[in-house]
């Protein structure tokens, strides 16, 4: 969850950029291309958002980061409990961390009820993603390893 829409103004850090002309500024923030770096370099980072294939073609290029394979949801507007069909084909039976601002009761009965480890990290969408949801993921992921 790149985009604090939730918060009553810019964060500290973001930047505004009005990808869809006539629907108001999303916001990013250029430190999170270094840190998708390294969560692509720890495992299968995938972009996990009903943006879709917009993701790589928007943010990609604020952040200066390549394209990332897209988990396909359904068309916008959906449920947020429809995400977890697509999360489930995309992670297969392999641990999986789902960093997400909407994690519904349907998303942690799965995430619960797996085999393969899972990691379920919520996102304030008022704060945005932070520098503690990626240690979280890497100390997760270094636990799995060790």
């Amino acid at each position: 969850m790149l985009n604090p829409f939730a918060a009553s103004s810019c964060p500290d850090g973001y930047l505004e950029h009005e990808f869809y002309p006539g629907e108001g500024p999303e916001r990013y923030c250029p430190d999170h291309a270094g840190w998708i770096t390294e969560l692509a370099a720890a495992g299968d980072l995938r972009w996990a958002t009903g943006w879709g294939e917009d993701a790589n073609a928007l943010f990609g290029p604020k952040l200066g980061i390549p394209a990332l394979p897209v988990v396909t949801f359904p068309p916008l507007p959906f449920p947020p409990e429809e995400k977890v069909p697509a999360i489930a084909a995309a992670v297969g039976d392999r641990p999986a961390a789902w960093i997400d601002d909407n994690h519904t009761e349907a998303g942690r009965r799965w995430a619960a009820g797996r085999a393969a480890p899972t990691l379920l990290v919520p996102i304030d969408s008022a704060v945005g993603w932070t520098r503690p949801d990626v240690d979280r993921v890497l100390a997760w992921l270094a636990g799995l390893a060790g």
